[in-house]
């Protein structure tokens, strides 16, 4: 795998994990609302959802610069503002609770958990991404700095 294709996967896995971050964070908003059910992200899901999306991504700016040359619209998934990861949004039965009278599922414990490891991850992706841009930085500059 190129140095390139490496950020971008890591670009791609900070995205989604910030995502995640997102959702567990509304599901803790909604902790007393009456009949709420946890949502969480398929990591694995939105990762491969997010593959498939930048594939199509630069398979249609490649038609779109062949297509410059002869003046023809362009429109793929990147012009649609495709988001992979709503895809992989749905109902957590491990974030779920007992449901209490109001048919609430939401169990804060688990949820802050969730976070908790989320954020980790998420630290971990930019930190990862970090050491890439810097391996790039050093030989930019012929290893001067």
């Amino acid at each position: 795998m190129k140095i390139f294709d490496e950020i971008a996967s890591l670009e791609r896995a900070h995205d989604v994990r910030g995502r995640r971050h997102t959702v567990l964070a509304g599901n803790l908003a909604n902790a007393d609302t009456p009949g709420f059910a946890p949502l969480d992200v398929d990591f694995d899901a939105a990762m491969a959802a997010t593959e498939a999306a930048a594939t199509e991504a630069a398979a249609t700016e490649a038609a779109a610069t062949e297509r410059a040359t002869s003046g023809t619209a362009v429109s793929g998934a990147a012009e649609r503002g495709f988001d992979a990861t709503a895809a992989a949004i749905a109902t957590a039965e491990e974030l779920a609770g007992r449901a209490g009278l109001d048919g609430n599922t939401v169990d804060v414990d688990k949820t802050m958990i969730a976070l908790a490891e989320n954020g980790l991850q998420y630290g971990a992706a930019a930190r990862a991404a970090g050491k890439k841009l810097n391996i790039l930085r050093y030989v930019a500059s012929d290893g001067l700095g």
